[in-house]
C-alpha cells in the first residue's frame, strides 16, 4: 500500500513540475536561458522517465519499491546540488517559483520516505 501511495504523491510532484515547467518556458521565455520552448522540449525525457517509474509503481513488482527510492533520491540530489544553486538562480525567482520548488522537492521527500517504509519492511499504524 505505501508504494501506491508514493506513486500517487509522485504523480502530482510531477504534474505540479510540468505545468511549472511549462508556465516558465512560455510566460517567462527569455528570463534565463532554462526558460524557452527548447528547453522545455529538451527535458521532456526526464518526464517519460518519471512515467515509466511511476507506471511500475502501479503495477508493483517487488523491485518498485527499489526504482522509485533511487528514483527520489536522484532528483532530490539534482534538486539540491544542481537545479537550486544553478538553474533557479539564474531563473530570478519570484514566489511562484520559490513555492514550486517547496512543494515538489517536498513531495518527493514524502515518496521517498513512503518509499523507504516499504524497502525496510516498516508499516505505518493507524
Amino acid at each position: 500500500m505505501l508504494v501506491l501511495h508514493a506513486a500517487w504523491v509522485l504523480v502530482v510532484a510531477m504534474v505540479i513540475s510540468l505545468v511549472y515547467e511549462i508556465w516558465r518556458a512560455t510566460s517567462k521565455a527569455g528570463t534565463s536561458r532554462h526558460d524557452s520552448m527548447q528547453n522545455l522540449w529538451g527535458g521532456l525525457a526526464l518526464y517519460g522517465i518519471a512515467a515509466a517509474v511511476i507506471a511500475v509503481l502501479f503495477v508493483g513488482p517487488a523491485w518498485a519499491a527499489w526504482l522509485g527510492l533511487l528514483f527520489c533520491v536522484a532528483w532530490i540530489a539534482y534538486g539540491i546540488f544542481v537545479f537550486n544553486p544553478v538553474v533557479m538562480l539564474e531563473r530570478k525567482p519570484g514566489i511562484i517559483d520559490w513555492v514550486e520548488d517547496l512543494v515538489f522537492m517536498g513531495l518527493l521527500f514524502v515518496a521517498a520516505a513512503l518509499l523507504l517504509y516499504e524497502v525496510l519492511g516498516w508499516e505505518l499504524q493507524r
